[in-house]
């Protein structure tokens, strides 16, 4: 199954719609509670719910998830109000219109068990007419929204300018390859800043509070440095930014180290501190290119709002 250690822990919802059809008689049955098997939609609501829990079981890629709320919901189709949604000529059809809801605090997206959820429900509904219908059919069966992790996020239309500073001695006198700034660099590729300005200089503060002022007076949105996080002699970035920042944002700080924390105890070590000096905001990150991507798994790509809250558009 694909690796998802990395995927952000967030509210994911699905939507989702399927459809039975069925002869004219047998809607009037299905109105008239005259079906023989009794009610039709509480024993297919429970299939629903059963199926969407048990997903991981039947689908095999997809990965066990918490399902923290489902609604399955069932209607008489109606030609012109079900029309846009299920997406197919509805005109002489009669039938079940059943729809799902359903949401999930977690790593990876709740669609599949919805429309799994969806599909058993048909399934029964299919079963439990079959007596009295011998031209039922199902689907179709559609995703009709997602929400959560990254689908659906779009925090700038235009990307942003970045600038990434690396914090380090040795790479500072050729000692030393560059691997995190260039990690940090990459990261922002993925995310659609293919642009960002690339810099080196010594654990020193004067060298750091330099750079940093220079390219906030350019007005660059996010400044990420990397390296002087740590408890080391030479660890000087955090003092260096701290004396600069004019508001802090101790939560991006707080949610790279929770993140860094589920993956090694090493993280409670990490100083790193983020604020905004104007309307920039500075990130210091670790030194090593594994801290780099952990921390920015964590904030990405929810920190790059902060943009909109500094310029007062709120939240």
């Amino acid at each position: 199954m694909r690796d998802i250690s990395g995927k952000q822990i967030t509210l994911r919802t699905a939507t989702g719609i399927g459809m039975v059809t069925c002869s004219a008689s047998t809607v009037d049955h299905i109105k008239n509670d005259t079906l023989p098997k009794g009610n039709m939609f509480d024993v297919a609501r429970a299939a629903a719910f059963l199926a969407a829990k048990n997903t991981s079981q039947l689908i095999p890629h997809c990965h066990p998830v918490g399902i923290d709320g489902m609604s399955v919901e069932f209607e008489i189709l109606d030609p012109v109000k079900h029309q846009q949604e299920l997406a197919i000529p509805l005109d002489g059809l009669y039938g079940v219109v059943i729809r799902s809801e359903i949401k999930s605090i977690g790593r990876t997206g709740i669609e599949i068990e919805a429309l799994t959820g969806i599909s058993i429900a048909a399934l029964t509904v299919y079963d439990l007419l079959k007596n009295i219908d011998k031209h039922l059919s199902i689907g179709p069966i559609r995703l009709l929204e997602k929400t959560g992790g990254k689908s659906g996020q779009k925090y700038f239309n235009t990307p942003p300018k970045c600038a990434v500073l690396v914090c380090s001695d040795s790479t500072f006198e050729g000692k030393r390859e560059d691997r995190s700034g260039k990690k940090i660099i990459e990261i922002l590729n993925e995310h659609g800043i293919t642009a960002a300005a690339y810099d080196i200089v010594p654990d020193e503060r004067i060298h750091i509070q330099e750079k940093i002022r220079a390219w906030v007076n350019e007005d660059y949105a996010y400044i990420f440095t990397t390296g002087g996080t740590g408890l080391g002699p030479r660890d000087k970035t955090v003092e260096a930014v701290k004396e600069l920042l004019e508001r802090d944002a101790d939560g991006i700080a707080e949610a790279m180290r929770v993140y860094g924390q589920m993956r090694t105890p090493l993280a409670m070590m990490s100083r790193a501190v983020a604020g905004a000096i104007n309307e920039t905001l500075i990130v210091t990150l670790p030194g090593s290119s594994n801290g780099v991507r952990e921390c920015l798994e964590a904030i990405m790509p929810a920190v790059f709002h902060a943009r909109k809250m500094m310029k007062g558009g709120g939240h």
